[in-house]
């Protein structure tokens, strides 16, 4: 029996029942890549298709076939929603691919850049999933080159024999800033060598029973054809998805939030001034929390921290996007013109970590991403004038990098975020904003509420839409 047939044949005895067209035309061609000399595979599968069903049996195969998988993901909490339906350890792709260089020198104190590790794996599949994340833009180069979709791929491909599966939704929301994800552009990847590629279209039948799939379907049938309009949302029939005005929100928000629990809820907004508004409602009117931030707020760290985590094996940084839990505060103050707080926090997509750190409290209710240029620039200053005292360029920056009020961590309430920092994670329950006003429909709105749609994995709120 040829390699391919034998390894089609593991991955449909790993499937629980009878494949798709658009899964069995995956595993035959899986299976000739895996047996084959091309290195890179580009799955763009859309909400619905049986993508994920299809990647937990090709794991299961591989692993019976004892062939070596590495799951990665963009985010803590991709990586742990790719960890749940593979079952088999994922992990982020800084994680994997990245290891901090100390400095060069004692003298030269930092935190020092993270520098690309080299790649002991051979003969490995790598899966990558929610590729839509990745961006091939400058992200910074305190990371390897500082591009992270050339670093994934130079290190894959570092390991004799490795080859690379991109899994993706081309109808979710690109990398801020550019028009399609790279990574699921075969023209794009073809750069790397030899692409294979795919689509999954064809919507399950039993998907048909989910109001959030059928209305996420229909998004995406628009987006394919060019047809820039919203269409007629279907409620009728379905128990997990319902229109709701402005005046059942708080009802709604608290049912769920008593149904599923506070961690399983989001309220998902296009702007922070939206999200600002619904997280002072949901505190206020629904967990009684007028004051300032307190035990048990859900937070999101808005930009990537390189403090707070000695002996934390399980986080080689706090990322952008992160969400945390606090356990307790133990000290507010304020310093150079902002606030501050020091407290206990819990990661839960990080095997529950809990780690002490210094927040900055001016961003929790800023209507801007994160600190502004300005206050970035403020805070700076007041930091390097206590260190004025420290003779040598070269001390003093380094003394001023690792100050703990500079690196504070920059947080947001998340009860309520906006759709882009969502992407990559799931609720259990989704509220979805209306988030455009007198806009002309264009791809970019339609691909906006797929995304948000899809986060929501029993059950979709939609307000005033």
């Amino acid at each position: 029996m040829a390699i391919d047939q034998f390894i089609f044949e593991k991955l449909r005895e790993n499937l629980p029942f009878a494949p798709s067209s658009d899964q069995d035309v995956f595993f035959r061609a899986i299976a000739s890549f895996l047996s084959g000399p091309n290195p890179v595979f580009i799955l763009n599968g859309y909400a619905g298709t049986g993508k994920t069903t299809a990647m937990a049996a090709l794991v299961g195969a591989l692993s019976e076939l004892n062939r070596q998988v590495v799951l990665l993901a963009p985010t803590g909490r991709s990586a742990k929603v790719l960890m749940g339906y593979a079952g088999a350890p994922a992990h982020t792709i800084h994680k994997a691919i990245y290891r901090q260089k100390p400095p060069a020198s004692s003298d030269e104190g930092g935190f020092g850049v993270f520098e690309l590790h080299p790649n002991r794996d051979k003969n490995t599949l790598f899966i990558v999933d929610e590729a839509s994340l990745l961006s091939n833009t400058p992200g910074g180069m305190l990371f390897g080159s500082g591009n992270l979709l050339e670093d994934l791929v130079a290190y894959v491909f570092n390991g004799k024999g490795n080859q690379l599966l991109i899994l993706g939704d081309s109808a979710q929301l690109p990398p801020i800033g550019l028009e399609l994800s790279p990574a699921l552009d075969p023209g794009y990847m073809e750069q790397y060598g030899s692409v294979v590629y795919m689509e999954m279209k064809e919507v399950l039948r039993q998907s048909f029973d989910s109001g959030i799939l059928y209305n996420a379907t229909l998004l995406r049938d628009n987006i394919t054809a060019g047809d820039y309009c919203l269409p007629e949302w279907k409620t009728a029939g379905f128990n997990d998805v319902r229109r709701i005005e402005s005046s059942e929100l708080m009802e709604c928000l608290n049912d769920a939030i008593s149904r599923y629990g506070l961690e399983e809820v989001v309220v998902l907004c296009r702007s922070n001034k939206r999200a600002n508004r619904y997280n002072k409602g949901i505190r206020g009117s629904i967990l009684y929390r007028e004051e300032g931030i307190t035990k048990g707020d859900r937070v999101m760290v808005v930009k990537n921290c390189y403090q707070f985590l000695e002996d934390v094996p399980e986080m080689d940084f706090i990322a952008n996007g992160d969400i945390a839990e606090i356990l307790r505060i133990y000290k507010f103050h304020e310093r150079y013109g902002f606030r501050f707080a020091e407290a206990v926090l819990r990661f839960p997509d990080y095997k529950e970590t809990e780690i002490s750190a210094r927040l900055l409290l001016d961003t929790l209710e800023s209507e801007s991403p994160a600190l502004s240029r300005e206050q970035q620039e403020q805070l700076y200053q007041g930091v390097y004038s206590d260190y004025e005292h420290i003779k040598g360029k070269r001390k003093r920056y380094n003394a001023v990098r690792e100050d703990l009020y500079l690196n504070a961590l920059q947080v947001k309430y998340a009860n309520a975020v906006t759709c882009h920092k969502a992407q990559g994670g799931q609720w259990k329950a989704v509220f979805v904003d209306k988030a455009f006003f007198g806009e002309i429909c264009d791809k970019d709105m339609l691909r906006w509420y797929y995304t948000a749609f899809t986060r929501a994995r029993e059950q979709l709120y939609l307000i005033n839409l």
